[in-house]
């Protein structure tokens, strides 16, 4: 049996796309001869690779085994590719970040201008959500997330962690009674549809009857709010090195030892050898770097 590594681009493309039409948008090819030449692929192989339903394309038992050799040779190919290019070549293009609205407005904003500074050929586009983009499916190109990925497919490429600390305008601050205790406070949180979220959700098992003094969906919003005095917001630890923590303090008051956030940099496996992604992905890694010495500090 003899495939060729054209026909298993479109494969891989079927797989991460979920469906043949998905796939034929991606690849600018008529949908007609992807499936022409997904049925030549599945000749040659012996068995079929997609089994074909209402909602798209799954793999089947045959495909499952073909994958991981299929995405392998992916790999090789951007190491190739990479291999035999210039070494004055410039990355450009898009790069699609997603990012919690937190991490996309006080880490992802600045990181952009530094990069954009450096790299001019280089667009980022911030995909700021509570949800989950799906990599594999093409959502993004990398993602910061709260949790660590299971899928084999993803890349978690680097991590910190940091403390969870409760902020206050200084004013506000000033006025707290000494020795001041979570029910002490007035609380900036999540409005619905996010109100099920951790932070609310531990605010209220400690707090008998806990009613937020604010609450809004959108996280600027909070930290406005924030900084306008009306309550306390509870961040990461390593935030208060940015710019925009300026007019906050951190408050005397301890969440506990599990009081801990953790942040993922993500990657779909094909995409990380891309050079606009990589240059990227150097980028935040570095700032990771930073914020582990503050935090450490």
């Amino acid at each position: 049996m003899n495939l060729k590594w054209d026909d298993l681009k479109l494969f891989l493309a079927v797989h991460e796309q979920g469906s043949l039409s998905g796939a034929a948008r991606v690849l600018k090819l008529g949908q007609p001869t992807l499936s022409r030449r997904i049925a030549e692929l599945e000749e040659a192989v012996g068995e079929a690779l997609f089994e074909r339903q209402s909602q798209g394309s799954v793999l089947t038992t045959a495909g499952q085994k073909l994958l991981p050799a299929a995405q392998r040779m992916a790999e090789w190919a951007n190491e190739a590719e990479l291999s035999i290019k210039k070494q004055t070549f410039l990355p450009e293009g898009k790069v699609r970040i997603a990012a919690p609205p937190g991490i996309a407005y006080e880490l992802v904003v600045p990181l952009a201008a530094k990069i954009r500074r450096q790299y001019p050929q280089i667009q980022i586009e911030v995909l700021s959500g509570v949800e989950v983009l799906n990599l594999g499916r093409g959502e993004a190109d990398l993602s910061l997330r709260t949790e660590k990925p299971t899928d084999a497919d993803l890349v978690c490429l680097d991590e910190v962690s940091s403390a969870m600390r409760v902020y206050a305008n200084k004013t506000y601050a000033a006025q707290l009674p000494p020795h001041s205790r979570l029910a002490d406070l007035d609380w900036i949180c999540w409005a619905a549809p996010y109100d099920g979220l951790q932070t609310n959700q531990e605010l209220s098992a400690a707090i008998s009857n806990f009613k937020p003094a604010f609450t809004s969906d959108d996280f600027i919003v909070q930290m406005a709010a924030c900084k306008a005095g009306l309550g306390a917001l509870i961040l990461p630890q390593g935030f208060h090195h940015y710019p925009n923590m300026n007019e906050l303090e951190e408050l005397d008051i301890d969440l506990g030892p599990s009081a801990k956030g953790s942040l993922y940099l993500v990657c779909h496996k094909r995409h990380r050898y891309l050079p606009k992604v990589r240059l990227v992905i150097e980028y935040i890694s570095k700032e990771f770097a930073s914020l582990r010495s503050v935090v450490a500090g």
